[in-house]
């Protein structure tokens, strides 16, 4: 058995980031910059008010002056002539401030009486005014390669005048469930058999890791049927199987897959859940066996299947964040597996985040999962720890799952 660690290295190292496509700046949401965003403009593009009032000389605006106002500039219609001595012009927020003019009087603080205005409060040369470029100039990398994009990037990229935008596309996942005992919702249910939640709880990992799933019918135990696996998912970034993976007579997948020219690189990691773990490559495409028990199967994929789609994503790829927390319940010594223990998570009148294991972690309980704020982290041999002990945590919640 191989550790959590070395197997995340050895499946991300055989991840490459897909490749690139133009999609319509509407479409670009939480999608992955594949290129640096460039402006095509500079932002502002003149020297503009930042507030209502009028354009002026510094050096004509002091207390109790009185101008004479030569016209008014509202957003989008420039003043075309300029400011001179005595002069001022109307302005609004975001009018181009025009020439001659260095200051700008708010309208609360002059008073309007026809063709003048009088200085109720003494101006001050540069202030209110936003200059040229202030926000970005032509050829600024507003937003950089690499980068998933949030709602904020979008209105930037629109700022910057780019309808289209250049993104990875969405990796596409094939998920393959496995076992003669497996019925998806809704299904009529084999004498023995279970209703699969695997199939549906990847596609939603996947999405939520913005990628697109494509969710297989159930394989039989049949070795023929799982090696015919392999014609269908040419063009898939990952095939991602769930069962099959085990020691038993029925545990077929990697033996099917390696029929069909599938190359294993490990099988089993020292972890709980999720010990029967395959990492192999079909061809074009990595494939991730993970355990058929549920909390098994989603426990990986968070650890290991995130990971890999943040690089084929086009993102920086690493394990999910850790935090830290004190325990709210004793954990007994663990053995040469690293554990991942179901926790809810509190906090106390100290403001320190209190995780507290379920008592019964069964990787078939896909409730407490659900139920679950975080993983707490035992590493291999932790000793036994008493309730408010310190301990590593990944928070469930701050991976969007």
């Amino acid at each position: 058995m191989i550790s959590v660690e070395e197997a995340r290295e050895r499946i991300l190292g055989a991840m490459r980031p897909v490749p690139a496509e133009v999609v319509a700046l509407a479409e670009a949401w939480q999608r992955v910059t594949a290129e640096p965003v460039l402006a095509r403009l500079t932002q502002p593009p003149s020297d503009v008010s930042a507030m209502d009032g009028y354009a002026l000389r510094a050096a004509d605006g002091g207390l109790g002056a009185v101008l004479l106002v030569i016209g008014a500039a509202p957003a989008g219609h420039p003043f075309e002539g300029a400011v001179g001595a005595g002069e001022a012009v109307r302005l609004f927020t975001g009018s181009v401030v025009p020439a001659g003019a260095d200051s700008i009087l708010l309208q609360e603080d002059a008073t309007r009486d026809g063709d003048t205005v009088r200085v109720n409060e003494a101006v001050t040369a540069g202030r209110h005014i936003r200059r040229a470029g202030q926000d970005f100039t032509l050829g600024d990398a507003v937003v950089p390669a690499g980068r998933r994009l949030t709602a904020r990037d979008i209105g930037l990229a629109a700022a910057a005048n780019h309808p289209w935008l250049t993104v990875h596309r969405r990796p596409r996942v094939a998920i393959l469930a496995t076992g003669d005992e497996i019925a998806l919702p809704g299904e009529p249910i084999p004498a023995g058999g279970v209703v699969s939640s695997n199939s549906h709880a990847l596609a939603a990992l996947v999405r939520a890791a913005g990628g697109t799933p494509m969710v297989l019918p159930v394989a039989r135990d049949d070795a023929a049927t799982i090696a015919a696996v392999a014609d269908t998912v040419t063009g898939m970034d990952l095939l991602v199987t769930t069962g099959g993976a085990s020691v038993g007579d029925h545990d077929l997948v990697m033996e099917a897959l390696k029929s069909r020219g599938m190359t294993l690189d490990f099988w089993q990691i020292a972890m709980r859940p999720g010990k029967p773990l395959l990492f192999g490559q079909l061809f074009a495409t990595p494939v991730v066996g993970l355990p058929g028990n549920p909390v098994s199967a989603m426990v990986c994929a968070i650890l290991f299947v995130l990971p890999a789609l943040s690089r084929l994503s086009g993102l920086p790829a690493a394990p999910p964040p850790q935090s830290r927390a004190v325990l709210g319940l004793a954990v007994k010594a663990n053995d040469r597996r690293a554990d991942h223990l179901r926790a809810t998570i509190s906090t106390d009148t100290d403001g320190r985040l209190i995780a507290t294991p379920f008592p019964v972690q069964d990787s078939a309980m896909m409730r407490r999962l659900a139920l679950a704020d975080a993983l707490i982290l035992r590493p291999p041999h932790a000793p036994a720890l008493g309730s408010g002990a310190e301990v590593g945590i990944i928070r469930l919640d701050s991976l969007g799952l």
